[in-house]
């Protein structure tokens, strides 16, 4: 009976048996993400190869992949970097490239003067705050042939976030970009004098012309390999500074190894090849667009085209004119991209694919039609953070997901990133209370995702933050599943369905995210506090209808009898714009009749007030403000208004 139904196999047609087979292979694949599987494995093991050689040789400095390409006779005159016309700009410069060797005279030039005029020695910080222009990488691949380590400050920060940012970062010389020299008033730089151990910090313009032809006319030096010697994959090459659950932002300190990210891990998922031209408008202080943007660039030896600023209006012109085949996102940038007017630009580009994160389900789609686009790849991970994910996505399946792990991968490093789950309560991983131990959620569950750690050696992996050990510490949990283990805290609550796509949920506890950054709700409610008719301010995100992340909203209690319509919201709205940066500043403003609420041990109720929103008819007798744009102050938010969100009328 057997032999005869093995020959009744054997005797189908190859035209159907070849066929059947190749469909069922592909639904295993489909299924299971064998290939998915195949290329992340290949890629860990291709990349721990590569960075331990990189080790061994002492080329750990990503300075030598930028040299690499510079000085390589088949390569020194592709274009490295492009700088486009911003029409949205009346003052904007004409678009403008630079080679290879023509960048790398340059930075060698900036180098000499770094080196001789305020004397940066290796290993040494120097904090930076530029806008995106050619003199950030000039000064920050300086900096790095030097073997020093650039701070890089967000631009937009002021007075106290600015004046922390530059003490917390340790440098004594402080680079400024001429077209935020408003930066340094004249109480900035009395702040930044002589602090208590009697540390000064030197702060430096670089004026347009005078200052650039000085360095510009004399010669270019380049430092002996010793001076950028000796660091190892887990020593710091840059302070990337970011806003947690505290007041303040904190100094990440990026290692050497998760700059290989950029130089060899995603060039090579995204099969980013030397005739690409990769094209960002992402910030450059931000990890997206300095090691996921420009030192993606040195993977292959492509063209990086980084735009000053973001722009709906016109985006998608200067994709087309500066023939991008590859444009970094965040999810805001490409909701506003969708829902701005259509233009000719908007077809005429040569991208095959965007990369970035934070893409929205429902944005996802029409931003690939309307712009046709056919692909996606949305990664997720974190400046400090040890672990990542990412999908490529072009059929759909993978669409709005943050990353997707086959059978095989969770089979073999399934406890390399875990789903725990979540006390909302506490804000913290939740424990069985007969083992005190974490609970892995099941498939489709959420809960905050977990990175594995080696507790006897936290710092190769994580090296935490620059002069605040407190906070690096709360980032590391023990004894999770077993006496002993480690895991960092992501913060990020997540859910793993049962075809291994990973989808983001929420942030824990009382950071958000507006306009692509993250807004610390202790700065904003100790700015808001500072004004002498604000008895409590309790700040928290609210979800809006049609808009990414969530907008800054305050409740907050009045004293002194004056009210919000009668010049006080002019007043709040001018102090928060002096002592947050734009995106923190809040969007609405809840005055509640009594005391605000707390917690038996005298912390802020947020739930009920995320809850309620903004809408006016669940605020009970609250009163709701808002800040439109244009406007001097808050003003009234009623029915209409909200209306008018629903609606999307209403800009913010």
């Amino acid at each position: 009976m057997a032999a005869a139904a093995l020959r009744t196999l054997t005797e189908i047609p190859r035209s159907i048996a070849l066929p059947a087979a190749t469909a069922s292979l592909a639904y295993l694949n489909a299924k299971y993400g064998l290939t998915l599987d195949a290329r992340t494995i290949y890629l860990l093991i291709s990349y721990a190869r590569h960075t331990a050689a990189r080790e061994k040789a002492d080329r750990v400095n990503a300075f030598y992949a930028f040299e690499r390409w510079a000085t390589d006779p088949q390569t020194r005159d592709r274009v490295f970097l492009a700088t486009p016309h911003d029409p949205a700009t009346p003052a904007s410069r004409p678009q403008r490239e630079w080679t290879y060797a023509e960048a790398y005279e340059i930075v060698g030039k900036y180098a000499r003067w770094l080196r001789e005029v305020h004397g940066v020695q290796k290993g040494e910080i120097v904090a930076m705050d530029f806008t995106n222009r050619e003199g950030f990488v000039w000064v920050w691949f300086a900096l790095w042939s030097l073997g020093a380590k650039p701070a890089f400050i967000n631009s937009n920060l002021r007075r106290n976030a600015f004046v922390h940012c530059v003490r917390v970062s340790t440098a004594r010389l402080l680079l400024v970009d001429p077209l935020i020299r408003e930066v340094l008033d004249e109480e900035t730089r009395a702040e930044l004098g002589a602090d208590r151990k009697g540390r000064a910090v030197d702060a430096f313009v670089l004026e347009d012309e005078d200052i650039e032809r000085d360095i510009l006319s004399g010669p270019a030096y380049r430092a002996p390999d010793s001076e950028r010697g000796g660091d190892k994959l887990k020593d710091t090459a840059m302070l990337i500074f970011t806003s947690g659950t505290t007041g303040l932002p904190k100094a990440a300190k990026v290692h050497w190894g998760k700059t290989f990210a950029g130089t060899y891990v995603f060039p090579k998922l995204l099969g980013i090849t030397a005739e690409d031209r990769y094209f960002t408008a992402m910030p450059l202080y931000h990890t997206s667009a300095s090691l996921l943007g420009v030192l993606q660039a040195l993977g292959p030896g492509c063209t990086i085209i980084v735009a000053p600023k973001f722009s709906p209006k016109t985006y998608m012109r200067m994709v087309t004119e500066t023939q991008a085949t590859v444009m970094q996102y965040i999810g805001e940038a490409c909701r506003y991209l969708v829902v701005s007017p259509k233009t000719e630009w908007d077809r005429t580009h040569k991208l095959r694919l965007a990369f970035g994160n934070g893409m929205r389900p429902d944005v996802w789609q029409p931003f690939k039609d309307r712009f046709v686009i056919p692909d996606i790849c949305e990664f997720y991970g974190a400046t400090e953070a040890p672990g990542s994910s990412w999908v490529y996505e072009r059929t759909g399946f993978e669409r709005g997901a943050i990353g997707r792990t086959g059978l095989l991968v969770r089979s073999l490093f399934g406890s390399n990133n875990v789903l725990v789950r979540h006390d909302h309560t506490t804000d913290l991983p939740y424990r069985d209370p007969l083992t005190n131990h974490c609970i892995k959620c099941l498939p489709n569950e959420p809960g905050e995702l977990l990175n594995l750690l080696d507790p006897l050696a936290i710092s190769d992996k994580f090296v935490g933050y620059l002069g605040n050990d407190a906070a690096g510490s709360s980032k590391i949990l023990r004894d999770v599943f077993k006496k002993g283990d480690a895991y960092y805290r992501t913060g990020d609550l997540q859910r793993l369905d049962a075809e291994g796509r990973w989808w983001f949920l929420d942030r824990v506890g009382d950071t958000f995210r507006w306009k692509g950054e993250n807004v610390s709700t202790a700065e904003v409610s100790e700015a808001l506090g500072s004004h002498p008719d604000v008895g409590e301010a309790n700040v928290y995100g609210v979800v809006l209808p049609h808009h990414d992340g969530r907008a800054g909203c305050a409740a907050v209690s009045l004293v002194g009898g004056r009210r919000v319509e009668a010049g006080l919201g002019v007043e709040l709205a001018g102090l928060a714009r002096r002592r947050l940066p734009r995106y923190a500043v809040p969007v609405f403003l809840r005055v509640v009749g009594t005391e605000l609420e707390v917690t038996g041990t005298m912390k802020h109720q947020k739930v009920a007030l995320r809850n309620a929103g903004v809408d006016p008819g669940k605020v009970g007798g609250d009163k709701l403000f808002w800040l439109p744009p244009g406007a001097e102050g808050y003003v009234e938010f009623r029915v209409k208004e909200w209306e008018g969100i629903l609606e999307r009328r209403a800009k913010l």
